[in-house]
């Protein structure tokens, strides 16, 4: 199977964080590899990891990491891939300065954004990107949504007996 994701934590204590954003690329059936890679106490790594990204088969990179939270925009001055940053909660901000560091990026290093904790929305928009040039994942993304909506029409209706018992 050819790996199409690459999934970067700065820490192995981000693993909670993203494991919603690994079974959500599994039911995408999407292939990934998980890397540990800081981009303070091993930058030399994340160069490595980063500009040898496509050559290795990926085309999405998704990355987490909390407090100053540099690991996305690193990987992303060391490749043309696309790279997805989860600010991870932790420490005395709870997340917003890993939010803070990820989003705001020099012109020329862009980095994609979710919100804190959001691995499930990372691996969402990585098989978005990757449906562009995959009409089966373009129609898995389709039925995703149309389950999203039948679940919205579902609460709507037992909302609807609720409220019909209560009164």
């Amino acid at each position: 199977m050819q790996r199409k994701v690459l999934v970067v934590m700065g820490s192995d204590s981000d693993y909670p964080v993203i494991e919603p954003g690994l079974k959500m690329l599994k039911s995408f059936d999407i292939s990934f590899d998980v890397r540990i890679c800081s981009a303070h106490r091993s930058p030399e790594l994340a160069s490595r990891l980063a500009a040898g990204a496509a050559q290795a088969g990926y085309q999405v990179i998704i990355a987490a990491a909390g407090l100053a939270a540099h690991l996305p925009g690193v990987l992303a001055a060391w490749t043309t891939l696309p790279v997805i940053g989860v600010p991870v909660k932790s420490g005395a901000l709870a997340g917003q300065d890993a939010l803070y560091a990820i989003v705001q990026m020099p012109t020329g290093i862009p980095v994609a954004t979710v919100a804190i904790d959001g691995a499930a929305n990372a691996a969402i928009l990585a098989a978005q990107i990757l449906a562009l040039q995959d009409e089966r994942l373009r129609q898995r993304l389709a039925e995703y949504k149309d389950e999203l909506k039948k679940s919205v029409i579902d609460r709507q209706a037992r909302l609807e007996q609720k409220l019909a018992a209560e009164s």
